[in-house]
């Protein structure tokens, strides 16, 4: 019998765009000519809760819990008694967030047409952030607000575990045991899954598939995989069904709960398309008995099964993610913060590709670099990655890309950013790097030409002791260069912050908040978080805690989940202490406020004085002519052909004849003028090395060039007319 598959995301990923790990299956299925469906039923439980049915629906279950508790928040009783304003403007109001309904905003913005809680009385502290928003997004930003009020009143009246962007993530977060999420699906539904089960069984119905993939990437979509397996198992049990993902590739690789296979009947670890190959196989030949990175039930005891002499497939064979099946019109983008970086993980629609497999650098201490999916490095050539781009564009009629590498490689990204421009693709993308000293202000410049906005990196902890210790392979001062050099590009950054990495004393914690102070400050970072360390069990820490002043609290290996590890630190810090202040600092950072503040205010309890000198990050950024260009570095020029001129000079008596180039960038025009001589190779080479052209030519192949008919090479190269280029797109990279 044929296979069918279909294929889903359970809640909750992300509201603005699905997440990818379904269209990339689905892209290589296709290449194997085999048929599948996808469905993301994180959105799908959304649209059919926030809807004028699902409140009338909500506000009638929790009218019972009004009925018998008394200790309901003023709030959610707030929120009750506004119930029909809710539900009379809920769907317009996800209309407007679909981008369906922009006249809507008006409205929004008028501050009479939405019911307000407890979300909106943050609007007086954001009221002068208002002044730089349209008036577009100053409705989305007032929209997402009313949502996350519903959310609270869900959370508080109908389910305790309701969240947009993960649900019942406790259950799934540092699950050693299966005891506690194994009791919960015990119980009876709650009223999210009642909905959620619903639309399943919709699906089932309609697909009729033979194999049912669930791809769980994070501990808070873990709860409803099992919920949608157990629904499929109690209704379908001739369905076989297998989970795969980020969340199984990192937590369940040492599973031996049994009971775990009375939802599934496969787990498959790491890049999932030829495990699932193999259980196509395994399904239409009983016989086969071939699996590839495969958790099973063999005589009643969990087995892992490798036996497959199959390679995994190059990137170059996966295919193209495809998007099919997903309700692309229907994702609703939310502005959560109004910081311009911050928003873009919530807000538009992002086509979702990978320049390279795993991680280039690959060294990082925190960082699960034992696994495949860090360690397994194989990058995409950049002319494959603008095919597929064009296919994404065809296929979804979105031009936008977030390129969800661990790291970007600088070589990659100039190639992809040069192929972008010699196609003329109009696009606009983003992704995560490494803040490599390779990111010259030339490189950063070529990237923001080929449509990059945005670039996102992990600073870690601002210490150079504590970057050293990670592996990081950069400096502070290295990093605020890099930074400078997008953001005078006009890319935005983001930077991943950490703290209470061991041995990290509370010295350090205070001059990194500061060196974070500074960056923001100066302008060369435009948004940040601030993660808490983790130990995590395939990372060199974990591996080698004796290494880093860590002690395991124990050995003991979970039969569910295991991958964060509980431990103690030598150093005896209590890091949690400064979660509040560190966070709330960087929201006002963000939003350019309050740097004047000392670094006390921000807690407390008593901290000492920060060492870092005040004008470190502002001396580090004074700025270095760099005379040194390597002879192999690529000359590109990006601006279009000059209109010429000739024209005779006359001084003292002697007269000689000169060029005039006019070039019209596309801001504004100028004017060049050389020799003749010089202006004829100018324009010459200017041709040769355009982007669009052929051929790439090398900083010494332009002096040589230079050489085979006129003199003093760098003299010109250093002029005033080629300074002059150098601004309007001669970029050296």
């Amino acid at each position: 019998m044929k296979t069918k598959l279909f294929v889903i995301t359970p809640p909750f990923t992300q509201l603005n765009t699905p997440y990818p790990a379904t269209a990339y299956i689905k892209g290589f299925l296709n290449t194997k000519n085999i048929e599948s469906v996808q469905a993301d039923l994180g959105i799908d439980v959304i649209l059919e809760l926030f809807s004028k049915k699902g409140l009338l629906d909500l506000f009638q279950v929790s009218s019972f819990r009004f009925q018998v508790h008394s200790e309901i928040s003023d709030n959610s009783k707030r929120i009750f008694a506004l119930q029909d304003e809710y539900i009379k403007t809920i769907d317009s109001v996800i209309q407007f967030l679909q981008g369906k309904n922009p006249t809507l905003a008006l409205q929004i913005c008028q501050e009479d047409f939405l019911p307000e809680a407890s979300r909106f009385a943050q609007l007086e502290e954001l009221d002068w952030a208002f002044g730089t928003m349209g008036t577009q997004d100053k409705a989305k930003h007032l929209a997402t607000l009313y949502l996350e009020d519903i959310s609270d009143f869900i959370v508080e009246c109908v389910d305790e575990n309701f969240g947009f962007s993960r649900y019942a993530e406790r259950l799934g977060r540092s699950a050693n045991s299966f005891d506690e999420l194994y009791e919960a699906l015990q119980q009876e539904p709650t009223y999210i899954d009642s909905i959620l089960i619903s639309l399943l069984k919709a699906k089932i119905e309609a697909v009729k598939p033979t194999l049912f993939l669930i791809s769980v990437p994070f501990p808070g979509n873990l709860y409803s995989a099992f919920r949608c397996a157990q629904w499929v198992k109690q209704n379908h049990p001739e369905i076989k069904i297998s989970m795969g993902g980020g969340f199984p590739n990192t937590e369940l690789r040492s599973l031996s709960d049994k009971r775990v296979f009375e939802f599934f009947d496969f787990i498959t670890l790491d890049d999932g398309e030829v495990p699932i190959e193999e259980l196509i196989s395994n399904l239409e030949n009983p016989n086969s008995n071939s699996y590839k990175r495969t958790f099973l039930l063999e005589n009643g005891e969990v087995v892992y099964k490798n036996n497959s002499l199959k390679h995994d497939y190059k990137q170059s064979q996966v295919g193209t993610p495809d998007y099919s099946d997903l309700p692309l019109d229907k994702y609703i983008s939310v502005i959560e913060i109004v910081n311009p970086m911050h928003r873009m993980w919530s807000d538009g629609r992002w086509n979702k590709l990978t320049m390279a497999h795993g991680c280039y650098w690959g060294k990082c201490t925190f960082c699960d670099i034992s696994l495949d999916y860090i360690k397994v490095y194989e990058p995409v050539a950049a002319s494959l990655l603008c095919d597929r781009m064009e296919e994404l564009i065809e296929q979804t009629g979105q031009n936008g890309f977030h390129f969800v590498d661990e790291a970007a490689p600088p070589a990659l990204m100039r190639a992809v950013a040069l192929e972008i421009l010699k196609r003329k693709l109009a696009v606009t993308w983003w992704t995560n790097i490494r803040f490599e000293k390779s990111f010259s202000k030339d490189l950063c410049l070529l990237l923001k030409s080929s449509g990059c906005i945005a670039v996102s990196g992990g600073l870690e902890v601002a210490s150079d002791r504590l970057l050293k210790l990670i592996d990081k392979g950069v400096t502070v001062e290295q990093v605020a260069k890099v930074t400078r050099n997008f953001t005078e590009a006009g890319v935005m950054v983001h930077a991943y912050l950490m703290y209470g990495y061991p041995t990290q004393t509370i010295q350090e914690t205070v001059d990194s908040l500061e060196m974070v102070r500074q960056l923001f400050e100066a302008g060369v970072l435009q948004s940040g978080f601030w993660h808490q360390f983790a130990l995590t069990a395939h990372s060199p820490v974990g591996l080698y805690p004796e290494k880093f002043g860590v002690t395991k609290k124990t050995e003991t290996i979970g039969t569910f989940a295991n991958n964060d590890i509980d431990y103690t630190d030598s150093t005896g810090i209590n890091h949690d202490k400064f979660s509040f202040g560190l966070k709330k600092s960087l929201f006002n950072f963000m939003h350019g406020i309050c740097f004047d503040y000392e670094l006390q205010d921000w807690f407390d309890f008593k901290i000492p004085k920060t060492k870092i000198h005040p004008d470190f990050i502002f001396n580090a950024l004074e700025e270095q002519n760099d005379f040194n260009t390597k002879p192999n570095a690529k000359v590109v020029w990006l601006g279009g052909k000059p209109f010429v001129q000739v024209f005779t000079k006359s001084k003292k008596g002697r007269s000689w004849e000169m060029m005039s180039l006019t070039f019209h960038d596309k801001k504004e025009s100028f004017t060049i003028q050389t020799s003749k001589d010089e202006g004829e190779w100018l324009r010459s080479i200017l041709d040769k090395i355009s982007v669009s052209g052929a051929k790439s030519y090398t900083f010494q192949e332009v002096k040589n060039d230079f050489e085979t008919s006129l003199e003093d090479f760098e003299l010109f190269w250093y002029s005033k007319p080629v300074n002059t280029l150098r601004e309007f797109g001669l970029l050296v990279l």
